[in-house]
C-alpha cells in the first residue's frame, strides 16, 4: 500500500497546473492579485499562498502511510493479578551493612510495596531459608500480609531456587508444577507429565512454553543477598519461570564487601552476590535493583511499582492514530485556507 505515495507527484503537478491557470486567468482580466505578485518576491508571501496546500499534502501523506498498517512497540498498562514476594530469611540476612539490617530493610520494603499496590492485586509471601514455604497464600487482605511479614523467622541455609518454585506453584496452580520433584528429584524419579525429567544435563521445560515476560498477570519479587547454597539450581528455576512467562524482579540487599557475622563460635564474611540476581532478572525480562541504603529502598519501591503496572511491551498496530492525525492535518489546512482565501486550496 505504500506504493500509493507515488500518486503524490501527480497531485503536485495537478496543483501547479491549477495555480498557473488561475494566475493567467486573473492576469488576462487585468485583476490585480496581490498574493501573486508578492509571491515572486518574498518567502513569507509564497508560504501565505501555498502553505495551506503544503499542510493538506502532508495530511494526505500521513493518510497514505496509514494504509500500510504501521505498527509500533508500545508500553501499555497491564492488569497485574498476582505478585509473590519471595523473601530471603537465611542467617546472612542478619548482616547490618544495610541499616538496620538486611532482613529489616527487606521487611520495610515489603510493607511499602504491599501498601502501594491496587486493591485488586493479590499478593503472597514465600519465606526462603534452608527450605522455602508459603507463609501467606495470595490474598487481597493487606493485614494478613503485613502480619506474615512481621513474623518471618531467620533460619540456616538459603534455597533461592526452591523459593522460585514455591512461588510459581502458588501463583500458577493450574500449571501442574511438581514441586517435590523439582526440589527433591531423587524422591520421585518417575517422569512428570508436565515437565521433562530434572537431570543435571537436561533443562526443565514446560509442555506449553511461553516467551519470557509474556504472562502479564503474574510476577515474582525476590528479595535476597544473592547467596544460594542449597536446593535446586537458582538459574534453572529462573529458566522455568521464564518458560512460564513470569517475570522475576530481584532486589539485592547488602554490599559487595559484606560484613563478618559470628554465630555458634564461628565467623564468616557474608557479601552481596549480584551476578546471579542480575542473570535471573535478565532471563525473565524483569529487572535487578540494589538496596544499600534507605534512599535506595524508596527509589526501588517507586520504580518497581511502576514497572509492574506498566510492563506489557508488545507490537501493536497504530493505524488508527495515523488516520486520526492525517484527518486532523487535512482539516486544519483546509479550514485555514477557507478562512484566509475564501477557497479550499
Amino acid at each position: 500500500m505504500l506504493w500509493s505515495l507515488g500518486v503524490l507527484p501527480l497531485i503536485l503537478l495537478f496543483y501547479i497546473a491549477l495555480s498557473r491557470r488561475s494566475i493567467q486567468k486573473h492576469e488576462s482580466l487585468n485583476v490585480p492579485w496581490t498574493d501573486s505578485k508578492l509571491s515572486q518576491r518574498t518567502i513569507g508571501s509564497w508560504f501565505s499562498r501555498h502553505g495551506c496546500a503544503i499542510v493538506v499534502a502532508l495530511g494526505i501523506v500521513v493518510l497514505m502511510l496509514s494504509m500500510g498498517r504501521p505498527r509500533a512497540i508500545l508500553l501499555l498498562p497491564s492488569r497485574m493479578e498476582t505478585v509473590m514476594l519471595a523473601i530471603d530469611s537465611s542467617g546472612s540476612m542478619r548482616a547490618s551493612d544495610v541499616p538496620p539490617s538486611r532482613i529489616e530493610a527487606a521487611q520495610n520494603a515489603s510493607r511499602l510495596f504491599i501498601n502501594g499496590q491496587p486493591a485488586h492485586v493479590k499478593l503472597g509471601i514465600v519465606s526462603v531459608a534452608g527450605t522455602a514455604a508459603v507463609v501467606q497464600a495470595p490474598t487481597e487482605s493487606r493485614d494478613d500480609l503485613l502480619k506474615a511479614i512481621d513474623n518471618l523467622p531467620l533460619q540456616r541455609g538459603s534455597a533461592l531456587g526452591s523459593g522460585i518454585v514455591i512461588a510459581l506453584a502458588a501463583m500458577l496452580p493450574a500449571s501442574g508444577i511438581d514441586v517435590e520433584k523439582l526440589i527433591n528429584p531423587e524422591i520421585r524419579p518417575e517422569q512428570n507429565p508436565t515437565t521433562t525429567p530434572n537431570t543435571s544435563n537436561q533443562p526443565i521445560v514446560p509442555k506449553v512454553k511461553l516467551e519470557p515476560g509474556a504472562n502479564s498477570s503474574a510476577a515474582i519479587v525476590l528479595m535476597t543477598d544473592g547467596q544460594s547454597n542449597i536446593g535446586p539450581d537458582l538459574i534453572k528455576m529462573a529458566q522455568l519461570a521464564a518458560d512460564l512467562g513470569v517475570r522475576i524482579y530481584t532486589i539485592g540487599f547488602g554490599t559487595p564487601e559484606g560484613v563478618i557475622l559470628k554465630a555458634q563460635g564461628m565467623a564468616m564474611r557474608v557479601k552481596l552476590d549480584e551476578a546471579p540476581l542480575k542473570q535471573v532478572a535478565e532471563m525473565t525480562r524483569g529487572e535487578y535493583f540494589k538496596a544499600a541504603s534507605e534512599k535506595d529502598m524508596e527509589k526501588i519501591y517507586q520504580s518497581l511499582s511502576m514497572r509492574i503496572v506498566m510492563q506489557k511491551h508488545q507490537m501493536s498496530e497504530v493505524t488508527a492514530l495515523f488516520v486520526l492525525l492525517g484527518i486532523l492535518i487535512v482539516t486544519a489546512g483546509s479550514s485555514f485556507s477557507i478562512w484566509r482565501h475564501g477557497r479550499l486550496l
